[in-house]
C-alpha cells in the first residue's frame, strides 16, 4: 500500500532553496534512512510530509486512511502529565474503544428494543474484533515494556514531566508515540537522548513493527540495523539507494567514481576537440573541423558530482600538562530522591542535575521524619577510582542514569563529590562541551559566541577563520546561534572550544547534531589532537573511532578496558 508519495517538492526560505525537485514514495512497512549534511532540510521535509508545513511547489499525496506520527528534536509535552499518563496519551483511541465497550456493554444490559439490541450488540462485536486485532488487552503491559525499554525506572512513572530532564522528556515523546502506533513514523534524531541498551531495545521495537519507518538519524550503526533503503538530500536534490546505511555509502562511493571517470573523459574529449577546430579552421581539414564544432554544440555536459563539505575541524596545538590531567579516588555521589516542584530549575531541570540523573542531588540527610514521596538517599555511583594520564582519550561509558554527566561535572568543580577526592595534574587548561549547548549564548551572533574571553582583541576575521575551520562560513557566521540548526550550533561550540586553546577536552556527547561527515571530521580530529580528551558518547562507531581507553561507570565502581 501506498501511504505517502512526494512529487517534486520545493521549499524555500532565503534566496536559495531548501531543496528542489524532490519526489519520492513510501510504502507499508518500509524502514528508510533519510541522510544528508546539516542544513540541508532533513527536518523540514519530515514536517511537510507530517502537514506540519507547506511546500513552496510540488505536492504530497497520503493515503486517506494512514495516520502518520512526527517525533521532533524538541517535542511539545503536557507539563501536568505524570511520564505514565504522557505515555498512556498514545493509546488515547485504544481507551476510548475500551471506554465505549463499557458503555455498550451497559446499554444492553439495560435494552430491552430487539431491533435495537441488535444494533448494540453488532456495534459491541466490531469493538472487541477491533480490541483483539489491536492487542489492547495487554495495553499497560505494553505502555510497562516500552518505559523499561526507554530507560526508564518503574519508581519514576508516576513522577510529574516537569520534575525531568529535558533528555528524558524527550524519550518519554518517544514513548508516547511508539505506541499510538501510527502506519508511518517520521523520526526525527530518536536516539539522540538514549543510551546504548535503550538504543537497542528501540532497534529491536521497530524491526518487530509492522509500520513503515522513515528516520533521519545520525547513528550509523542504528541505520545498518534498521533500514532498507536510504534518501540522501544534497544541494537542493534527492537520491534514493536499496540498502542500509553501509550499501548506500559504498554505493555513492562508487557512483561518484562513474560519474567523475565519465565527467573526465567528457572533458578531455572537448578539450581535444576544441584543439582540433582551432588548429583546423581555415586549413584542408576545415570541413572536420565545421563538423566537429557542430558535434561539440549537441554534448550534453555531465556534471562533475558533488562532493560533501567536510568541515576541516582542528584544534589549537595545546601546551604541555604534566604526565597525569586528573587523578580519582574512590568518588560517590548520593542523591536524595526528592520530588521537587515545577519551579525547580530551568525547562524542567532541576537545579544541579546532570542530563542523567534520576534525581535530585541534596548536600546530606534531611532532618527528622523522611517527607512525602521522599526516598532514602541512594548512590548515583560510589568507589570510582582512575587515573587520565596526558595524551589518552577516555570514554566514559554506561546507561542513562549511571552519572556520566554528573562525573564530568564533579571533574570540572562544577558539582560537589559527595565522598573521595579528585586531582587535577599540573598546567591543566580544561574546556567543556556540554550536551545542552549552554556554553554558547543563543542570543549572540556565532562571530560573538566564539570569542576567547582571554583574549578579547581577536578581531572578527580571525574569529570568522576559527568558525570556517569548523564549517561555518559567509552569512552563516553573523547569524544569530538560536536560529541555527542543531549541528551548527553543535560547530559552533566546538569552535568556542577551539577558541579557548586548551590541553584538555572534556567533552559530552559531541556527535548528538552532527551529521556523518561533520561527525568523521571530529574523529580525526581528535584522533590527531596531541593533548588529552575525556568524552561521553553513545554514538557506538565515534566510541570505536576515538577511545584510547574506556571507562565502563557503574554503581558500585567502575571498569576499565583499553
Amino acid at each position: 500500500m501506498l501511504l505517502v508519495a512526494a512529487r517534486e517538492l520545493a521549499r524555500q526560505f532565503d534566496a536559495e532553496p531548501v531543496f528542489r525537485n524532490v519526489s519520492f514514495e513510501v510504502r507499508a512497512g518500509e524502514k528508510i534512512g533519510l541522510v544528508g549534511p546539516n542544513g540541508c532540510g532533513k527536518t523540514t521535509l519530515l514536517h511537510i510530509l507530517a502537514g506540519l508545513d507547506e511546500p513552496d511547489i510540488g505536492s504530497v499525496e497520503r493515503h486517506p486512511t494512514a495516520a502518520f506520527g512526527l517525533l521532533e528534536q524538541e517535542p511539545e509535552l503536557a507539563a501536568d502529565h505524570t511520564l505514565r499518563a504522557e505515555v498512556q496519551a498514545g493509546l488515547a483511541p485504544l481507551y476510548k474503544l475500551q471506554s465505549e465497550a463499557h458503555e455498550l456493554a451497559d446499554r444492553l444490559a439495560d435494552t430491552s428494543d430487539a431491533a435495537e439490541l441488535d444494533r448494540l450488540q453488532r456495534r459491541y462485536d466490531e469493538i472487541h474484533l477491533h480490541l483483539d486485532r489491536l492487542d489492547a488487552y495487554h495495553i499497560e503491559h505494553r505502555v510497562d515494556e516500552v518505559l523499561h525499554g526507554l530507560g526508564f525506572d518503574p519508581h519514576d512513572y508516576d513522577r510529574p514531566l516537569n520534575s525531568f530532564s529535558g533528555g528524558q522528556q524527550n524519550r518519554a515523546a518517544l514513548g508516547r508515540l511508539l505506541l499510538s502506533a501510527p502506519d508511518l513514523l517520521l523520526l526525527d534524531e530518536p536516539t539522540n537522548h538514549l543510551d546504548i541498551a535503550a538504543t537497542e531495545w528501540l532497534e529491536d521495537f521497530l524491526l518487530r513493527s509492522s509500520q513503515a519507518v522513515l528516520v533521519v538519524s545520525h547513528d550509523r550503526y542504528f541505520l545498518n540495523r534498521l533500514t532498507s533503503r536510504t534518501l540522501e538530500i544534497y544541494r537542493g536534490g534527492i537520491n534514493d539507494y536499496a540498502g542500509n546505511f553501509s550499501a548506500y555509502w559504498s554505493q555513492r562511493e562508487e557512483r561518484h567514481k562513474v560519474l567523475r571517470r565519465t565527467w573526465e573523459k567528457q572533458q578531455e574529449f572537448i578539450e581535444k576537440t576544441k584543439d582540433f577546430i582551432a588548429r583546423n579552421a581555415y586549413g584542408q581539414k576545415s570541413t572536420q573541423a565545421k563538423d566537429r564544432e557542430k558535434k561539440l554544440e549537441r554534448v550534453e555536459l555531465v556534471d562533475l558530482p558533488p562532493e560533501f563539505d567536510v568541515p576541516p575541524i582542528s584544534f589549537p596545538e595545546p601546551t604541555r600538562t604534566g604526565d597525569w590531567v586528573f587523578r580519582v579516588e574512590e568518588l560517590s555521589k548520593t542523591f536524595n530522591s526528592v520530588l521537587l516542584p515545577p519551579s525547580g530549575g530551568e525547562g524542567g531541570r532541576r537545579p544541579d542535575e546532570g542530563a542523567d540523573a534520576r534525581l535530585a542531588p541534596h548536600p546530606g540527610p534531611l532532618p527528622g521524619k523522611r517527607g512525602e514521596g521522599e526516598r532514602p538517599p541512594r548512590p548515583l555511583f560510589e568507589h570510582v577510582t582512575f587515573q587520565v594520564d596526558r595524551g589518552e582519550r577516555l570514554a566514559i561509558f554506561g546507561p542513562n542514569g549511571s552519572g556520566k554527566t554528573t562525573l564530568l561535572r564533579i571533574l570540572l568543580g562544577e558539582l560537589k563529590a559527595t565522598t573521595g577526592t579528585i586531582r587535577h595534574g599540573t598546567n591543566v587548561n580544561v574546556a567543556y562541551f556540554d550536551q545542552q549547548l549552554t556554553s554558547i549564548d543563543a542570543s549572540a551572533s556565532a562571530v560573538e559566541a566564539v570569542r576567547p574571553v582571554h583574549d578579547p582583541s581577536v578581531t572578527p576575521g580571525q574569529l570568522r577563520g576559527l568558525l570556517a575551520r569548523f564549517g561555518i562560513k559567509g552569512d552563516l557566521a553573523t547569524q544569530t546561534v538560536g536560529a541555527m540548526s542543531g549541528g551548527e550550533k553543535t560547530r559552533v561550540a566546538l569552535a568556542r572550544l577551539a577558541s579557548a586553546e586548551p590541553n584538555v577536552l572534556v567533552l559530552d556527547e559531541p556527535t548528538n547534531h552532527l551529521d556523518f561527515w561533520s561527525a568523521a571530521a571530529l574523529e580525526e580530529a581528535l584522533r590527531t589532537y596531541p593533548g588529552t580528551v575525556v568524552f561521553v558518547s553513545h554514538d557506538r562507531f565515534f566510541l570505536d573511532q576515538v577511545a584510547t581507553r574506556i571507562l565502563v561507570l557503574k554503581a558500585d565502581g567502575v571498569d576499565v578496558y583499553d
